[in-house]
């Protein structure tokens, strides 16, 4: 996604430890014209799957995962990092742990908003080590319904988040693929290839 790409390179601001900022459009500030682009393509993928509901985790994957489920015209559930009071019914839950805060969050779906006859897209915002990812999918397998694909915002293809994916035998599509984030630059795969 050329348009996702030109922002990355252009706003994206590299940290050490291999941490990219991307507030100015994506997990801060959004950007609602680049996110309907990215809800719009991985609708293109997976249009003819038979998609029932959009999963993501909250927040940072909540405005690419909204996107997305209104081009479906289906629901889009975010998984919770805390329970609240008013989550009284039943969950499904897992643990996650985040590459970028450093920290694990036990999280919960209801058991009301998912079950066995979904077929789920899920939708994260970046893809390092796959735990998101990988966490989410357990809990579309707790539910017993199908995960047709995933589709990541921005991939950090130098770490082994997408591998793990595969071999666990999902269906990625990442639409910004990094290749390094050396010395506060951003490389993107293919760059500087013939």
């Amino acid at each position: 996604m050329e348009k996702l790409q030109q922002r990355v390179k252009e706003d994206g601001v590299v940290i050490d430890g291999g941490i990219l900022k991307v507030d100015s459009f994506l997990n801060h500030q959004i950007d609602p014209e680049l996110m309907y682009e990215v809800g719009e393509t991985i609708y293109n993928k997976y249009k003819d799957e038979g998609i029932t509901k959009v999963l993501t985790i909250e927040a940072s994957g909540i405005a690419p995962a909204i996107m997305t489920a209104l081009k479906f015209k289906v629901p889009c559930l975010f998984a919770k990092k805390s329970v609240p009071s008013t989550l009284t019914e039943e969950v499904y839950h897992t643990d996650i742990h985040s590459y970028t805060k450093n920290k694990t969050s036990h999280v919960v779906v209801s058991k009301r908003f998912l079950s066995e006859n979904d077929r789920v897209v899920i939708i994260d915002d970046f893809l390092a080590n796959g735990e998101a990812a990988l966490g989410l999918y357990n809990l579309v397998q707790q539910a017993g319904a199908t995960c047709v694909g995933v589709g990541i915002v921005v991939e950090k293809s130098f770490q082994s988040g997408k591998q793990r994916l595969l071999d666990a035998g999902l269906d990625v599509t990442s639409l910004c693929e990094i290749a390094a984030l050396d010395n506060g630059k951003v490389t993107l795969v293919g760059e500087g290839e013939l």
